[in-house]
């Protein structure tokens, strides 16, 4: 994505989606509803490494528009 804010914004929604699957029973309770119960035993080896993933998407792109900003504030419009 060449948009800091929308890759910024992309991760921050996948980032709260999967905090809040891994950190309440979401998804408990809507496996248990579509039979899938069986399946509740397997979500921390999809969700915690999820979560991880979009911590560090979210680093990323505030890094990115930080060296945006930082190079925009810059007269020449380059990094030093």
């Amino acid at each position: 994505m060449s948009n800091p804010k929308a890759l910024l914004r992309t991760s921050l929604i996948g980032t709260i989606i999967v905090a809040l699957c891994c950190f309440t029973p979401v998804l408990v309770i809507l496996f248990g509803v579509i039979g899938l119960a069986s399946l509740v035993g397997y979500l921390d080896y999809v969700l915690f490494p999820a979560l991880i993933f979009f911590i560090g998407l979210t680093a990323y792109a505030l890094w990115r528009q930080h060296k945006r900003q930082e190079s925009s504030d810059h007269p020449s419009g380059k990094e030093l």
